[in-house]
């Protein structure tokens, strides 16, 4: 095997396994699936083209989606409509609502929104994929978590012991332009909030001030109502542990603004609400 078909042959095998997460990145991104795929069609046939154009000393995944971004800003497809969004009785109607949606964004915005809320970048990784400053990463989730509150602003009640990190993510949550039902710091304070006023999402920590759980609280919630909900915690793995049905959204602390942004605004974004675990 000569060099070059090797370098193919490695370089097809760290590929294959980011193509799922690829194609949904670019079906969120562009509007249908038939889009989505022909962009990432269009990314594979660059890459068998020209296999030197990827940088495999560098992480793969960033290294594809930096190729992918610039492929995506260069053509002029984006967001057109295909039988498989609109009019198809297979489609969730969530799917078909956060496609709306998205199609308000900026697209530059809506490349830096999904890649931290729903493809799991750190801020960092965006400004890798995009090329910029990380400033510039911070303004674009500003202006799309704005355009999304525009769509989706509600009340949210946040469940934490620690004042500090509760003001910290009001402030956050406030600066969207989304209300505040009040802050709970323990799990009957938090029932009894929630019971008082339905909040439209619970940021919830899992560990409170009398030794009491936030997901215990959160469950106990849930029994009466549906509400989208956000862990955020400093232990991941307590909530990851695959024993029971895991949370669709979870911060870890220590946390950045744009993070909990970009969460909040996805959970928000794609209604999708929690059911007890």
């Amino acid at each position: 095997m000569s060099k070059i078909s090797e370098h193919r042959t490695n370089l097809a095998a760290r590929v294959a396994p980011e193509l799922p997460f690829l194609r949904r990145f670019a079906r969120a991104l562009s509007g249908s699936q038939q889009a989505g795929d022909a962009y990432v069609a269009a990314l594979l046939e660059a890459l068998i083209e020209d296999p030197d154009s990827i940088n495999v000393s560098k992480d793969i995944r960033i290294s594809l989606y930096h190729i992918f971004c610039q492929l995506w800003e260069s053509v002029s497809l984006n967001l057109k409509d295909s039988e498989d969004n609109v009019d198809n009785p297979v489609t969730p109607a969530s799917v078909v609502l956060a496609g709306h949606r998205l199609s308000k964004l900026r697209p530059r915005s809506r490349e830096a929104f999904l890649l931290i809320a729903v493809e799991g970048f750190t801020p960092e990784g965006v400004a890798e994929i995009l090329g910029c400053e990380q400033a510039e990463v911070a303004q674009l989730i500003d202006d799309a978590t704005k355009s999304i509150v525009e769509q989706v602003a509600t009340e949210v009640m946040i469940i934490e012991d620690e004042p500090l990190i509760a003001m910290d993510v009001r402030s956050i949550v406030e600066s969207l332009g989304h209300s505040i039902t009040g802050v709970a710091r323990t799990h009957v304070q938090a029932v009894e909030l929630a019971s008082q006023k339905r909040p439209g999402l619970i940021l919830a920590d899992i560990q409170l001030a009398d030794g009491s759980s936030g997901i215990d609280a959160v469950n106990e919630i849930l029994a009466s109502f549906e509400v989208p909900v956000i862990f955020i915690t400093a232990f991941p793995k307590r909530l990851l542990t695959g024993e029971r049905p895991e949370p669709t959204y979870l911060i870890t602390k220590p946390f950045t603004p744009e993070m909990v942004k970009a969460v909040v605004s996805q959970a928000l974004f794609f209604d999708t609400k929690a059911k007890p675990g």
